[in-house]
């Protein structure tokens, strides 16, 4: 399976962007898709999943009420609206599978990785 996440850009602060993840090469199914996001000089960081099959979704604090993680009902392509957009947000974003067993994976757990794509939020 590889993903790959898209969508990435400049924004204001205030505003929305929404990145897409596309799964080719085979399903999710027993996973669940995870959106994480790396800044400069900073270390990877959980942004939220969503259980691929269940649909259940868990986000970080520093997102929760601003993101909305979903899929589409194809099951092809997951999507990370993100609103009310900070200067903090800035970030490399990643989307990565990883098995689903007794909950959602753990961040050292996912182990399929897209390639990046760079949001920048300018204030």
């Amino acid at each position: 399976v590889q993903l790959q996440a898209s969508g990435g850009g400049l924004v204001q602060a205030g505003g929305s962007l929404r990145l897409s993840c596309i799964v080719s090469g085979g399903t999710l199914n027993d996973y669940a898709m995870g959106w994480f996001r790396q800044a400069p000089g900073k270390e990877r960081e959980f942004v939220g999943a969503i259980d691929w099959r269940g649909g259940s979704k868990t986000y970080a604090a520093a997102v929760k009420g601003r993101f909305v993680i979903s899929r589409d009902e194809a099951w092809n392509m997951g999507f990370l609206q993100m609103n009310s957009l900070k200067v903090e947000d800035t970030a490399v974003y990643y989307c990565a599978g990883g098995p689903v067993r007794f909950g959602f994976p753990r961040a050292y757990e996912y182990d399929i990785w897209g390639q990046g794509t760079q949001v920048t939020v300018s204030s």
